[in-house]
């Protein structure tokens, strides 16, 4: 199973964000980080995604695993339409998928349009949807529904974890009813350095 073996990592010039921190997942369905904004969240998401890497410890069990991930920013290229956003690789598949989850969220009819002519919440799916389209096996949410209102948020939710059923999901947020909509198994977290609470 994937695990965090006596974790430890910090930035230059500050305290260690996670300390021989510990922590198994299931091999499929989702688990919510849950914890307070500034805890390591984030910094244990990157690690997973390999973005990071422990000065201590290590990550196993996600060897070879295809990885997606939705950061807090959208990260979107301005001179690229929505659709072209969500393509990640330049075959038919991949604009097929890219097209079925922008509509899926919502935003079929806005396919062709570039991101200063959207909102920050159909920015924000259209993330989701260039996460969702990649194909994966492990999906890295870090505040994903940040910026959709909640009909919004619920239902990409309830898409994302029902199109995931067979891989894992690490969501990271701060809000319990975001977990619950996912169906998640809850992990709470405090820190820094980034605990697990029992």
């Amino acid at each position: 199973m994937p695990a965090c073996e006596r974790v430890s990592f910090g930035y230059r010039a500050g305290s260690p964000v996670l300390e021989d921190f510990s922590l198994v997942l299931p091999e499929t369905g989702v688990v919510c980080l849950l914890g307070p904004s500034g805890c390591g969240k984030t910094t244990l998401l990157r690690i997973l995604a390999g973005l990071e890497v422990p000065s201590s410890g290590r990550v196993t069990g996600l060897e070879g695993r295809r990885v997606a991930v939705v950061f807090q920013e959208d990260r979107l290229l301005p001179w690229e339409t929505a659709w072209q956003n969500a393509v990640t690789r330049q075959d038919a598949g991949a604009r097929e998928r890219a097209r079925e989850w922008l509509t899926r969220l919502g935003l079929g009819d806005s396919l062709h349009r570039f991101p200063r002519e959207l909102s920050g919440g159909m920015r924000r799916r259209v993330a989701i949807a260039r996460a969702m389209a990649a194909e994966h096996d492990l999906l890295l949410l870090d505040e994903p529904f940040a910026g959709l209102d909640e009909p919004a948020w619920t239902d990409a939710a309830g898409q994302v974890a029902q199109a995931g059923a067979d891989r894992l999901a690490v969501l990271v947020t701060h809000l319990p009813e975001q977990a619950a909509a996912m169906g998640a198994r809850v992990v709470r977290l405090a820190g820094p350095p980034l605990a697990v609470l029992s």
